[in-house]
């Protein structure tokens, strides 16, 4: 039986990365080095190096950006509190805040100014989730909880059960958050589910094409940083299907046994993940077990967002 290498459909760079990545170089052809960026614009390390050659310079506050800057938010968005520390000191900004994020921001607004108690679903600590919840108004009529889990979900107490609203972080798996959400439906039958989900196309898809190459493969190989949210919940959700996985950016990364024995192996990669890094991997994975490459399902997507007017 000769050896496979599929390479999952759709796969890599989503819209929200490729316009977070334009804007940055963007404005360092139209300005020059220096240009800050407040956190990681993706979390990818190898986006990050580059563009650090290119003269960007990554800061996790407004604070250490020098007068008279300019400085780019990431695509993870920010803080009510940051946009308006950064309007104060009249820095030049631009917003490469994911434009599905900026839905969830105002989502929780909406929320908010309705005096509704509000449930983020996501991870404690990461950037999205940090900016999102920064967005709800200080409001003594509306809260916000951070649900991470489904047992936060069976034990968290609402006072307004009948004013209450989900939103979610959208890298996250799809399936762990319809298991959170069933539970708080359960508990709280009138709370309001948006219309759309929270979790973006991007995430969705290279989920599903994960699902399937899973179920036709004895390995995942998960193109990605260790700090990329999606890039662990494609990892993860491999790894739920029965199929070993591991995350990495690089093919030094790998631990050659684990290619020891396999036939069909699989490659995916985050939406934060370069194409030149799957490709690398794929010919290097290639040369060492001897395998042919294929492409596996259609990458349909067509999704383009607008970059700022300054920078078109």
């Amino acid at each position: 039986m000769s050896k496979q290498i599929k390479l999952a459909n759709p796969r890599g760079f989503c819209a929200g990365v490729d316009r977070a990545i334009d804007i940055v170089n963007k404005a360092l052809d139209k300005f020059g080095s220096p240009v800050y960026v407040k956190h990681e614009v993706v979390h990818n390390k190898f986006v990050v190096e580059d563009l650090k050659n290119r003269g960007a310079v990554f800061v996790e506050e407004i604070d250490e950006v020098p007068d008279n800057s300019l400085v780019i938010f990431s695509a993870h968005g920010v803080s009510k509190k940051v946009e308006e520390t950064t309007k104060l000191r009249k820095l030049e900004y631009f917003d490469a805040t994911c434009p599905l994020v900026t839905k969830v921001h105002m989502e929780v607004i909406r929320n908010a100014r309705a005096n509704n108690d509000i449930i983020l679903i996501g991870h404690e600590g990461h950037p999205e989730v940090e900016g999102t919840m920064g967005r709800h108004i200080n409001n003594q009529s509306s809260n916000i909880f951070l649900v991470q889990d489904e047992e936060e979900a069976s034990s968290i107490v609402i006072e307004k059960p009948d004013q209450l609203a989900i939103v979610t972080q959208t890298t996250l798996s799809v399936d762990d958050t319809k298991s959170i959400i069933d539970i708080l439906k359960t508990r709280f039958p009138n709370i309001n589910i948006p219309k759309k989900d929270d979790i973006c196309y991007a995430t969705q898809n290279r989920q599903d094409a994960v699902k399937q190459l899973a179920l036709e493969s004895d390995f995942m190989i998960v193109v990605g940083s260790s700090n990329s949210s999606n890039s662990n919940r494609l990892q993860e959700l491999s790894e739920k299907c029965g199929c070993k996985s591991v995350l990495i950016d690089s093919f030094d990364d790998l631990e050659l046994s684990d290619l020891e024995g396999r036939q069909k192996i699989a490659i995916t990669a985050g939406a934060s993940a370069p194409e030149s890094r799957v490709q690398e991997i794929a010919m290097a994975v290639k040369d060492y077990i001897g395998a042919e490459i294929t492409e596996h399902g259609i990458d349909e997507e067509d999704i383009y967002f607008k970059l700022p007017p300054a920078l078109r």
